[in-house]
């Protein structure tokens, strides 16, 4: 396998509606005591760790091998080890390097459109904190294989494809950085606890109250913990099992909307009614009739 590989990308207006297009992608291995980088990159990309650059877009620099160094305007300098998942923003100056002692390899993919920016916006991802240290997945490496297999093809439809995978990437580096968050076994533990027993109480719910107290728990420190956990209050929670298992009754079975509505422990059918349209924009009866 070659030491680098570069792929600069056009598109058009078709792919530009997609709402996420790629305009690069590549790797590079840096052997110990070799020039950084390899190749020469155009002029809206072109690098030099001394002097940095900014982009136009947003990039995915994954670290496989070695170690070196990241800094930008909004994130200190700061070691980067094999395992690390760069994420660079539009418009902001940065840098990053292998160590010369140690060389490393990069893959990267930069992309850019409404899909990311709606996803920066509501703070998924900051310019503080541009390093995820994700170790080193045999996934995400195959993931930018595949970009650069069907951008060396461009064929019909490609630009929807890659930077669909790119937003794959992009998931798997927010899922893992999350879990990493909690690294506190006995909290996820007992989140999964609670969650269990949600599910298997569905029709007959406990109160949260009631299941933080049975797993030995403060309710305060349980609704936090639930929620920065989940995303969401262990109501809440409670509330969109209801609504799985009520669509899985009409859609599964010959129940009428009454016997379900008893079932899960409605008063009556219309306070179940209003809380099935509420969620779903339609009653259960349209539910059951356009066969959803």
């Amino acid at each position: 396998m070659k030491k680098d590989s570069l792929c600069y990308l056009t598109t058009g207006q078709l792919d530009e509606e997609w709402g996420i297009t790629v305009s690069t992608v590549g790797y590079q291995f840096i052997p110990p005591l070799s020039k950084y980088p390899l190749s020469q990159h155009p002029d809206s990309h072109n690098f030099s760790p001394q002097s940095g650059r900014v982009l136009k877009e947003y990039q995915l620099v994954y670290i496989t091998k070695g170690e070196g160094f990241f800094e930008s305007g909004s994130c200190r300098k700061q070691c980067v080890k094999a395992g690390t998942m760069i994420l660079l923003f539009p418009d902001e100056w940065h840098s990053y390097y292998p160590c010369r002692e140690t060389g490393w390899d990069e893959y990267w993919v930069g992309f850019k459109g409404i899909h990311i920016d709606n996803r920066v916006k509501k703070n998924f991802f900051i310019r503080e904190e541009p390093l995820y240290k994700i170790g080193l997945s045999a996934t995400i490496v195959s993931l930018y294989e595949d970009i650069m297999k069907f951008a060396a093809q461009e064929k019909a439809g490609y630009q929807q494809m890659i930077s669909s995978i790119a937003l794959h990437i992009l998931g798997i580096v927010y899922y893992k950085a999350r879990n990493n968050a909690f690294s506190n076994t006995y909290v996820a533990d007992k989140v999964n606890e609670a969650r269990i027993l949600m599910k298997s109480r569905i029709e007959s719910p406990s109160k949260p109250e009631d299941i933080a107290k049975q797993l030995g728990l403060g309710y305060s420190w349980f609704r936090r913990i639930f929620k920065e956990y989940t995303g969401i209050s262990p109501a809440q929670y409670q509330l969109q099992q209801r609504l799985l298992k009520a669509k899985d009754l009409l859609a599964n079975t010959q129940m009428n909307i009454s016997e379900i509505a008893y079932a899960l422990r409605f008063e009556n059918v219309g306070q179940f009614s209003t809380f099935f349209k509420k969620r779903e924009g339609v009653t259960p009866s349209e539910f059951r009739e356009r066969g959803c």
